[in-house]
Formats: C-alpha cells, structure tokens, sequence
C-alpha cells in the first residue's frame, strides 16, 4: 500500500468518535482494533470470533480506492456489497445502520434471510442433508443444509467439511439463479475446483456425495498434509542453515 494511501485514510480515521464508541463484545463477537496496512488493503478494526470462526472487517482498499467490510466464515471470505462506499461519512452511516443486524446474523442462523428458491428447493429439510456425519475423514461439518449460509452473486454455502488446522475445506454451494449445486475445495485457504458435484436436484448431489465426498475428502487432507510437511522441512531447513551461520 502506498504511503500517501495510508496517510490520507490515518487523516480520516483521526479522532473517528465511532471506532472509540464500539462496544468491546457484540453479538458474541470481539473488537479489536488494528489501524494497519495489509497487502492492497488498510483494516480499520474486526469484530472476530474464535469459537464461530467468524469475524467481519472494516477496511480500505485501495485497489478502488473505497472503504469496504469483509466477512469470514470459517475459510471463506467475500466482501459485503451493502457497505462499499469511496466517502468515508457514508460508510459510518453504513456501519451505524447495518453493522449490529450482521453481526447478530452472522451470531444465530435465521431462516427468514433465506431466499424462497432455497426453500422450496427443500435444501433445509433435506433428509440426506441432516444424516451427514459430523465428522470424516477428520475434517468437521461446519456448514450443514438445515442451516444454509448467504454468499455473493446468488449463491448459498449447503455444506462445508473444514479442517481448521491445516486450512483446507471441501465446500458444496447452491446459486438460485442457475438452479445448480456445485462444490470447491480449498487447500491451504487456496481454492480447488473440480466438477464431481455439480448437480441440479437433490437426488443426483445425494448420489455424488455418495461416490465422491470421501475421496475428495480424502485427495485434500492428503495434499493439505504433503503441504505441510513441505513448509516444516523448509523451515526446519532455514532454522539449521541460520544456526549454521551464527557459529561461524
């Protein structure tokens, strides 16, 4: 980030009564406040939670030149469209009115914010759907049917099998406007795509799932794994290196 960037949004955030007026919990979620460059990007403050794996922050990016919030669930982040805003008044106009609501949306599923093709997909009641099993294939189920999450661009996360510590999911999405299920997986919080469920009705995803989710399941943790063993040996390597040098 450029530092003329960064002093023009330090100027705007000087003395902000708002971020000073922030309660420190809400909605189970916890402020912290940062004040700092991050790549493209200059995080005002997060709201986090580390037992939801969930937060939303407040942002410029000056790629746009905008003030923006992003939230997190679980892997995947997006940025919310109802705050953008390049004026930096309108923003707190945004957050004063719509930060609380998302905070508490992002808190307690409510089934009103679900869109009626969701519905009368019977993706929330889908039998199939409640009898996935909590965990496999040492990944945990931190989305599930019932409980559908609300992304960008008509989209929905249906299931999301997530294992934290190696930063590596296998999700299933369903988009109202193409009447399609279709799945990513990320490894090492970087996407992965492949096409084994895309599907347009519950019983074809139910067979998919059937056939592909362990191995999917099973093809991430196997290279999330071969990741990991990849950056300890270089780090080991870099540490053995470094002490090399220091007794010379």
């Amino acid at each position: 980030m450029k530092e003329e960037t960064i002093e023009k949004v330090r100027e705007e955030l000087a003395g902000w009564a708002y971020l000073e007026e922030l309660p420190g919990s809400w909605h189970g979620f916890t402020l912290r406040k940062i004040g700092e460059p991050a790549g493209d990007c200059y995080d005002i403050f997060t709201y986090e939670s580390e037992t939801l794996h969930k937060s939303a922050t407040a942002y410029f990016h000056e790629e746009t030149h905008e003030y923006k919030l992003r939230i997190k669930i679980g892997l995947i982040e997006l940025c919310r469209i109802e705050f953008i805003t390049a004026d930096f008044v309108v923003f707190e106009a945004l957050l004063k009115a719509q930060l609380e609501s998302l905070l508490a949306e992002l808190e307690t599923f409510d089934p009103a914010s679900v869109s009626s093709i969701v519905r009368e997909k019977e993706i929330l009641t889908w039998k199939a759907g409640s009898e996935l099993p909590e965990t496999l294939e040492g990944f945990s189920l931190f989305i599930r049917p019932a409980y559908p999450v609300k992304i960008n661009n008509g989209s929905y996360i249906i299931i999301d099998y997530v294992d934290f510590s190696l930063e590596s999911s296998v999700t299933v999405y369903f988009n109202i406007y193409r009447d399609e299920f279709f799945s990513e997986a990320r490894i090492w919080n970087i996407p992965d795509v492949n096409y084994d469920f895309d599907s347009n009705t519950l019983p074809e995803l139910e067979e998919r799932l059937q056939t592909c989710l362990v191995p999917r399941l099973q093809e991430v943790r196997a290279r999330a794994e071969k990741e990991a063993a990849l950056r300890q040996a270089k780090q080991e390597h870099s540490q053995t290196a470094k002490e090399a040098e220091e007794q010379k």
